[in-house]
C-alpha cells in the first residue's frame, strides 16, 4: 500500500463531498443547542428527510421539490420537539428518543406504501459537479474544492452564515443568552420561547437537507438505515467543534476523510479485513469524542425546560 494514497487528490475530493451531510446535520444541531432545545432525534430526522426528498423528487422529477420536502420535514419534526420542550417542558432527551424511532417508522412505511416491494429499487437522478469559472482550474485545490455539486457550496454558505448569525448579530447574542441565561434573557425583554421555536425550525430544516443530500449525492435511493450513523455522529461533531459551526464542519471534514480512505482502502488494499474497515470512520470518532469531551462547555440552559413562572 503506498502512502500516496493519503495524499491523493481525489480521496481529498470524495471526503468533501461525503461531508455535506455530517456539515448541514451538525450546523442545525448547532443552532438547536445555542438556543438551549438539545435534539437526539438528529438521526431519524436525517432518515425521514431522506424518504422525504427521495419519494418527492421520484414522484415529480424535481431534485428542488425533493429538498424542499426534505426541509419540511426536518421543521415539522423540529416543531413538535420544540413544542414539547418549550410548551409543555417536557424532559428533551425522552421526547427526542421517541421522536427517533417514529421517524424511522414513518420512513419505512412512506417508502413503502409510495414504492411498494420491488426486486430492483427505484433510482433518482443525482446531482452533478458544477465547475466554478478561474477556481476549478487552480492545481488539485480546484479538483478538490471547486469541481462539486451545487450542495458542496450550500453547505460552505450554510456555515459561513450560520458563524456569522450566532457571533457577529444582535439576533445571534439573543439566541446565544437564550441558551445560556434564559432568566437574564427574559429579563431584557427577550421572547424565549419564540426565539427557541425559531432555532428548533431553522436547525430542522437544516437537519432535513442533510438528509436529502444522501439519495441526491451519493446513493441515488433509498434504504432502510441510510443514514448510518450520521446523526449521532452530527451530535458528536457539536460537541468537536465546541457549539460553533466551523468548528463542527471542521469536523465533518475529518470524519468524511476516514470514510472516503475506508472505500479506498477496500479497492486496492486486501490485507486490511473489511470489517475493520467498515467500523475503521466509527472508530475514529469515539477516539476524537473521548478526546474532545474534556473541557467542552455545553451552553448553560442545554435540555433544560424554561419556567417564566419561576424566574425570580
Amino acid at each position: 500500500m503506498s502512502w500516496e494514497l493519503f495524499a491523493d487528490p481525489s480521496l481529498f475530493r470524495l471526503a468533501v463531498a461525503m461531508a455535506v451531510p455530517l456539515v448541514l446535520a451538525s450546523a442545525g444541531e448547532v443552532l438547536m443547542e445555542r438556543g438551549g432545545i438539545l435534539n437526539v432525534a438528529v438521526e431519524g430526522m436525517v432518515t425521514l428527510g431522506a424518504a422525504a426528498a427521495f419519494l418527492a423528487g421520484f414522484a415529480t422529477g424535481s431534485t428542488w421539490v425533493g429538498f424542499t420536502a426534505a426541509a419540511a420535514a426536518g421543521v415539522l419534526v423540529a416543531s413538535v420537539l420544540a413544542h414539547y420542550a418549550v410548551v409543555w417542558r417536557q424532559e428533551q432527551v425522552t421526547v427526542g428518543l421517541t421522536l427517533y424511532v417514529l421517524c424511522l417508522g414513518l420512513a419505512s412505511l412512506l417508502y413503502r406504501v409510495v414504492v411498494g416491494v420491488r426486486l430492483s429499487p427505484p433510482r433518482v437522478e443525482t446531482l452533478q459537479p458544477v465547475s466554478l469559472p478561474v477556481l476549478s482550474q487552480v492545481p488539485v485545490l480546484g479538483e478538490v474544492l471547486f469541481r462539486q455539486h451545487a450542495l458542496v457550496y450550500l453547505s460552505a454558505a450554510v456555515v459561513a452564515a450560520a458563524h456569522v448569525l450566532l457571533f457577529r448579530t444582535a439576533l445571534g447574542l439573543r439566541l446565544r443568552s437564550v441558551g445560556e441565561n434564559p432568566v437574564a434573557a427574559d429579563t431584557v425583554g427577550v421572547d424565549v420561547f419564540r426565539l427557541r421555536r425559531a432555532a428548533a425550525a431553522a436547525g430542522g430544516a437544516l437537519v432535513g437537507l442533510a438528509g436529502a443530500s444522501l439519495p441526491f449525492t451519493l446513493t441515488g435511493t433509498f434504504t432502510e438505515g441510510i443514514a448510518g450513523g450520521r446523526g449521532w455522529i452530527a451530535l458528536m461533531l457539536v460537541i468537536f467543534g465546541r457549539w460553533t459551526p466551523a468548528g463542527a464542519a471542521g469536523g465533518a471534514l475529518l470524519f468524511a476523510y476516514v470514510e472516503a480512505l475506508q472505500f479506498k482502502l477496500a479497492m486496492t488494499s486486501r490485507a486490511v479485513p473489511p470489517q475493520f474497515l467498515q467500523m475503521l470512520p466509527y472508530l475514529f470518532a469515539v477516539a476524537v469524542l473521548v478526546r474532545a469531551y474534556r473541557g467542552a462547555q455545553a451552553p448553560g440552559a442545554l435540555g433544560k425546560p424554561y419556567h417564566r413562572e419561576a424566574r425570580a
